[in-house]
């Protein structure tokens, strides 16, 4: 029978150093990852530049999150899979395409809502300016 942890205050502070450290390499080693994050960062802006609705910030943070924790995963995958087989083999290979595939799926589904969201604002915008004749 496996024997229970006890909880550790320390012990949880290291998780989230652990943690913070699992994301510092991802930003490092992962250009994927920085242009998701960047693209989230102007998608905040746009945010709040155009007053989105609290029910519409919630779907843009669980869409940013989803796709930065998927590329995460992709990362740790591809790590985990490098260090256990450092050459090619076919297995390996399907194994990092399905985990790309699941980045590329959550970002298009993300695209989808942030589309749903900012266009019909933008649109309105747009068709609303007043452009100064002469």
């Amino acid at each position: 029978m496996a024997s229970r942890r006890k909880f550790s205050v320390s012990k949880l502070l290291k998780s989230f150093i652990f943690a913070g450290k699992g994301i510092f390499y991802v930003w490092r080693s992962e250009p994927n990852f920085r242009v998701h994050f960047v693209v989230a960062t102007l998608v905040t802006a746009l945010g709040f530049a155009l007053k989105i609705e609290l029910h519409e910030w919630m779907a843009i943070i669980l869409c940013m999150g989803g796709v930065l924790s998927a590329e995460t995963f992709n990362s740790a995958l591809e790590v985990l899979a490098d260090a256990t087989h450092p050459d090619r083999h076919p297995l390996i290979e399907k194994a990092k395409d399905a985990s790309a595939g699941a980045v590329l799926m959550i970002a298009l589904a993300a695209f989808s809502v942030g589309a749903i969201i900012f266009v019909p604002k933008l649109w309105l915008l747009i068709t609303t300016l007043k452009f100064p004749s002469g």
